[in-house]
């Protein structure tokens, strides 16, 4: 039994209703993980999934941020945020158990210039991502940590290493925060099937011709733990997205996995966890 997901910035959801339409004909996931959906919830587009044949978790924000999961299966022990560390109000994390796999869907904050409190606040967010995973998360289970991570962990993953080396997205901080939660037990599921290229998910909308002349960026990931990540069989950008007309300035990431819930370690309950971690952190140390 095969199990595609999809992660994919849409910039706005209300601005991308068709070709988010066009991509689930097109590639039939059983998941597809969004970010910046920019609408509140009381206005999120539930129906347009529902009559498409996907239940929907999602958490949004007005004009800002927003995260969404959507799948063909139940969603189960949906959690939404940083258990209170995270900015209060902010829609950057949402995650939920699809077909005894644990995803997580995330939209890291950008960081904006270096030394700047916004981005101090990025390092800092990332950082407390390893406590989550090390409070939540089992990697000998079938985890995927997914979205727009907002870093280029390597030298293919951008179009300039030289000389973007140090700017926000592909500084040195950042891809070795990168690389400690990798080494929490992940796997980059598309370096797994494409080591050594040059395909990138982001082209900024302020370089002029940036698209065209493919000055891009690969900063939307799809990870898993290596009990799932050994049964993957595809991961791939859809780079024709990001060449309509009126497109997101990301492209969606694909990834297909050969899954069998007999084959791999069962994800528990863990709605305990939640119930109990929800605005306790300071009794329990998980974001000290």
């Amino acid at each position: 039994m095969s199990f595609k997901i999809v992660t994919y910035n849409v910039n706005s959801i209300r601005s991308r209703l068709e070709p988010l339409e066009q991509l689930i004909r097109e590639e039939i996931p059983d998941v597809i993980a969004l970010q910046e959906t920019k609408v509140t919830d009381d206005k999120f587009p539930e129906d347009f999934f529902e009559d498409l044949g996907y239940q929907v978790a999602f958490r949004g924000e007005k004009s800002y941020n927003g995260v969404a999961l959507a799948s063909k299966s139940p969603l189960s022990d949906v959690h939404v945020g940083m258990d209170g560390w995270e900015k209060p109000g902010e829609a950057r994390l949402i995650a939920a158990t699809i077909q005894g796999i644990r995803v997580v869907n995330t939209y890291v904050p950008q960081g904006r210039e270096v030394d700047t409190e916004p981005w101090i606040y990025k390092l800092g967010w990332l950082k407390h991502l390893r406590k989550y995973w090390n409070f939540y998360g089992n990697p000998a289970q079938p985890w995927i940590w997914l979205g727009d991570l907002n870093v280029a962990p390597g030298d293919f993953d951008v179009h300039s290493p030289e000389r973007l080396n140090g700017a926000v997205g592909f500084h040195p901080e950042e891809r070795q925060i990168m690389a400690d939660l990798l080494a929490w037990g992940f796997e980059d599921v598309f370096r797994k099937h494409r080591p050594g290229t040059d395909e990138f998910t982001f082209w900024d909308y302020r370089a002029a011709g940036g698209f065209e002349r493919n000055l891009g960026w690969r900063i939307d990931h799809i990870w898993a733990t290596e009990s799932l990540a050994k049964y993957s069989l595809d991961s791939y950008v859809r780079k024709d997205f990001r060449g309509m007309e009126k497109p997101s300035d990301h492209a969606p990431l694909v990834a297909v996995f050969d899954w069998s819930q007999k084959e791999v370690l069962k994800m528990p309950d863990l709605g305990h966890l939640f119930r109990k971690v929800v605005r306790k952190e300071e009794q329990i140390g998980l974001f000290d």
